[in-house]
């Protein structure tokens, strides 16, 4: 059965009670259902713990989705943490406070693909830090202008949305995707889409914040030249 993915319907959601479907032989716990966000488009998986129903917890260090059938997610326990039986209820409380940070510096990471409108040919999110790799010919960026740029649209207060379209309409309208490395989910015949207020529209199966306002001021911390006519430019809140 596939793992429902309740990050995705509402990314504030910190917790949720779930049955153990299996647990494969390295102690991966696959759940009926999740609120960790598993590791996928440069935002790495949640951390976050399982509440057994004697009270007895078990750390949980990241969520992957099973390599033998995507439509899984495995969350990978810490060393040393006992194993559910299959069959067994259990709470998934996520790690909110690092989940946040990862929400805000993503949100940010959008907006910083329309203040440099070049293609982005790779990225990843920390927690509170972020970057993105552009496709930029030769020609001085200046920090100070971007960070200036980019908390003018976090000032804006914009709403952050989601809406869903198919495939087709995907494959119908190309210059949505501006990602070059990291492709859109896909497989389900559906894609979902992030709007960040009339100033951003990309598909995106990450977790983002409901408004900019949360996001707070941003730094551009740094730019480092990672080939002839790529800039990578680093992020983080303040």
């Amino acid at each position: 059965m596939p793992t429902a993915l309740l990050f995705r319907d509402d990314a504030y959601l910190t917790e949720t009670t779930a049955t153990v479907e299996a647990v494969n032989e390295r102690g991966g716990i696959i759940l009926d259902r999740t609120v960790l966000y598993a590791t996928g488009g440069g935002q790495p998986g949640d951390a976050g713990t399982l509440r057994r129903a004697d009270g007895s917890m078990i750390s949980i260090g990241t969520a992957i989705y099973d390599p033998e059938d995507k439509s899984r997610v495995i969350h990978v326990p810490l060393e040393g943490q006992a194993s559910p039986q299959p069959g067994e209820t259990v709470t998934v409380l996520l790690d909110w406070d690092r989940r946040l940070k990862r929400m805000r510096i993503h949100t940010a990471l959008h907006l910083l693909s329309v203040v440099l409108s070049y293609p982005v040919t790779g990225g990843a999110i920390g927690d509170g830090d972020g970057r993105l790799d552009f496709d930029i010919p030769e020609g001085g960026l200046d920090k100070a202008e971007i960070a200036e740029k980019l908390n003018a649209l976090v000032a804006r207060n914009a709403d952050v949305t989601e809406s869903w379209i198919t495939d087709a309409e995907l494959d119908a309208n190309p210059g949505l995707v501006k990602t070059m490395s990291v492709k859109p989910p896909r497989g389900s015949g559906r894609v979902r889409l992030v709007a960040i207020g009339d100033i951003d529209l990309q598909p995106c199966g990450g977790t983002h914040v409901r408004n900019t306002a949360e996001i707070g001021l941003v730094a551009v911390t740094d730019i480092e030249k990672k080939g002839k006519q790529n800039r990578r430019v680093r992020i983080a809140l303040v």
